[in-house]
């Protein structure tokens, strides 16, 4: 067991945050998978049997995180992020192929997702390479080695292929912005993703129109008050219209046709409405079904067991990527909106602990946990309720899977031992 110390110096707040949300989560898998053959919830043939041993390994891994000395997460983190890269490459050749993504490792008693692992370790390696007294995070040099870390695994992880979860790891970028990295780059990327669906909904030309303009009025308003650098703005330009010109090339040729189906469905890209209805009812299935399961539980819900849509399986994968909308069924807006208080009460509380750090490499790792816990939270819930495109990745603590479960507790507990070993010195 952890010293008394330790769990003195523990934020219990957050603690009960993690504790509210995987009894919340547990209580909408039993419901979603429940089945009148079974009236045990330690049946472990049934998948809330599962979660069940799922949530005590879990527990378990709490008390050795806690047990360790905090220095371990900084003195090992470049052997863990090098462990967690082998392990990825590893499925190449001895992965399982679940959902046509070969992301698991057949286990036997259980499928281990080691993408999981590697944003554990990607977090801590980045904070361990930012936090060294040789980086300086405002040379080129390091910025590059930095964005690095972050990209191998993203690189290792599209191939199985699993875009979801090689898109988690770019929300550690917002690590570097906080560190001090320039937010021309986060302007950059804002502009990039701009230009690619603007051109999707309206072509090249409006586009390039668009940019225009904006081009020119930039320069008009500047005039009075400073030279414009007119060439490097007129370069921007045409990069941007050539990005443009490139995107209708990559929509159709490089994407797969079920991601050219979930971007026209997001994007409305069909102007007929009947057509339209008819994929959200086909591509959209998933979708279609979560929003309308949402939609019928009303303010208060349809009550503990009674989901008419959870049910009748009416939603594909409820138990696990679309569990958020078991809660809309059963327990309405108000179960959605406190579930969405408590992640919201979640961040903030992080946020919090990682300012107050004595140590940039336990801010810096807790900006990382911020960032992927952040970016699980808010494409799970825009792709249930339909704002955003589907993209298979999980609900933090709520959703039902072993893997992401275990490596979610242990991301947010290293945290919570770093904090409270923040009155402390180690080398």
């Amino acid at each position: 067991m952890p010293g008394k110390s330790v769990l003195k110096r523990i934020d219990w707040l957050t603690v009960l945050l993690y504790l509210l949300l995987v009894a919340i989560g547990w209580t909408n898998i039993y419901s979603s998978t429940f089945s009148e053959e079974s009236s045990s919830i330690f049946d472990f043939g049934q998948l809330y049997g599962k979660q069940f041993f799922f949530i005590g390994v879990s527990f378990a891994a709490i008390v050795v995180i806690l047990a360790l000395e905090a220095s371990f997460y900084e003195r090992f983190a470049s052997i863990l992020y090098i462990v967690s890269m082998v392990s990825l490459l590893g499925l190449f050749l001895f992965g399982k192929t679940i959902a046509g993504a070969t992301s698991w490792y057949d286990l036997g008693f259980f499928n281990l997702q080691p993408s999981e692992f590697a944003k554990v370790a990607t977090a801590l390696a980045l904070a361990k390479y930012l936090s060294d007294i040789q980086t300086d995070i405002k040379r080129r040099k390091d910025q590059l080695y930095a964005f690095l870390i972050i990209l191998i695994p993203a690189i290792l992880i599209v191939p199985q292929p699993d875009p979801g979860s090689a898109l988690v790891f770019f929300s550690l970028v917002f690590v570097l912005f906080r560190e001090g990295v320039p937010t021309f780059y986060l302007g950059i990327g804002i502009l990039a993703i701009l230009v690619f669906v603007t051109t999707l909904m309206f072509g090249t030309i409006w586009v390039g129109i668009v940019l225009g303009l904006l081009l020119i009025l930039f320069l008009l308003l500047k005039k009075s008050s400073f030279k414009a650098p007119i060439l490097p703005l007129l370069s921007f330009l045409v990069i941007a219209v050539l990005f443009s010109l490139s995107v209708n090339f990559v929509f159709n040729n490089v994407f797969e046709q079920r991601h050219r189906d979930r971007f026209s469905l997001w994007l409305r890209l069909e102007k007929d409405p009947k057509k339209l209805e008819q994929i959200r009812k086909t591509i959209g299935y998933n979708t279609y079904q979560s929003e309308k399961a949402i939609e019928s539980g009303g303010f208060f819900g349809k009550g503990f067991l009674e989901g008419t849509r959870t049910k009748g399986d009416f939603v594909p994968e409820q138990h696990t990527d679309y569990i958020f909308s078991t809660v809309g069924e059963e327990w309405g807006f108000m179960g959605t909106a406190t579930v969405i208080l408590i992640f919201t009460l979640l961040f903030l509380r992080l946020i919090y602990l990682a300012e107050r750090q004595k140590l940039a490499f336990s801010r810096m790792y807790g900006y990382g946990v911020i960032s992927i816990l952040f970016i699980h939270y808010f494409i799970n819930v825009g792709m249930v309720i339909g704002v955003l495109p589907t993209i298979g990745i999980p609900l933090p603590f709520f959703s039902y899977g072993g893997s992401g479960l275990l490596f979610f507790t242990v991301l947010l507990f290293v945290f919570l031992k770093l904090d409270s070993n923040r009155l402390k010195e180690y080398l």
